[in-house]
């Protein structure tokens, strides 16, 4: 399905600039990526293609959505940005949360700036996403305990493919768990303020270092055969990871979002 991106006014482009540079300021004083990259995800890893809810459209920052189990500690995410985006009033909710994630290293303003500071590949970044009022179900967002046909019935309601599934597992190069949030503790990787390939390295010695952590999600990508081929795919060229990241990033973050 194409895209037909809305047009959006100088005044809003120059606002999503100077937003940028805030939320990269913001985001590598207080080494926040992580979170802010994680509700950028969980904002848009809510849509169901079939009946086009859901979605990266800045219900995430209602209460009733911060409420789902899955949305455990994000309130800290909403509550750390909302001083950048009430300077920002020209901006819509959905676009200022999906660029932080951009910026980061690779989920939509704030996601994309959090991709992107941390190290990881470029993501294009298109504005113009409306703020919608009713927040999605509970349910619609990965089981860190369930295995392969989960995470592609999951991915599948988004409308994602199994390459991609691989490919935004790797973002667990980022971050932590939290026993009080997830019922999990430790990081992935050794280094979780950093975005590379490690994390599928460390997933296929299948054993991990001292403090770190592998989810049943993550060590089920081990046992199927679409999804291994890409894991060792991403362990030996980052460059693959991060191409194929990019792409499956921007679609994520674009999902219901311009379509023809």
């Amino acid at each position: 399905m194409g895209k037909s991106y809305p047009t959006v006014s100088a005044e809003y482009h120059e606002a999503v600039t100077k937003a940028k540079r805030k939320l990269r300021a913001l985001i590598a004083e207080k080494n926040i990526a992580p979170i802010v990259l994680r509700l950028a995800w969980h904002s848009a890893g809510t849509y169901d293609v079939k009946s086009k809810t859901g979605g990266p459209f800045g219900t995430i920052k209602h209460p009733d959505e911060l409420a789902h189990g899955a949305n455990n500690g994000l309130d800290i995410a909403v509550r750390l940005l909302e001083p950048i985006k009430e300077q920002f009033p020209i901006l819509s909710y959905a676009d200022f949360y999906q660029v932080v994630e951009i910026e980061i290293e690779i989920d939509v303003l704030a996601g994309v700036v959090a991709v992107e500071v941390t190290g990881g590949p470029e993501i294009p970044f298109h504005p113009g996403r409306p703020d919608k009022t009713e927040p999605p179900p509970e349910g619609r967002l990965p089981d860190a305990t369930k295995g392969t046909d989960h995470l592609r019935d999951v991915f599948g309601h988004m409308g994602l493919s199994d390459q991609d599934i691989v490919a935004l597992s790797g973002g667990h190069t980022l971050g932590r768990c939290h026993k009080e949030r997830s019922g999990f503790e430790g990081a992935w990787t050794p280094n979780p303020l950093v975005f590379d390939n490690s994390y599928f390295k460390i997933l296929l010695k299948g054993e991990t270092e001292d403090g770190l952590i592998l989810l049943p999600s993550d060590k089920a990508l081990l046992d199927d055969d679409v999804f291994c081929p890409l894991v060792e795919k991403y362990a030996a060229d980052e460059d693959a990871f991060f191409a194929d990241y990019a792409e499956a990033h921007l679609k994520l973050s674009e999902l219901g979002f311009a379509e023809d």
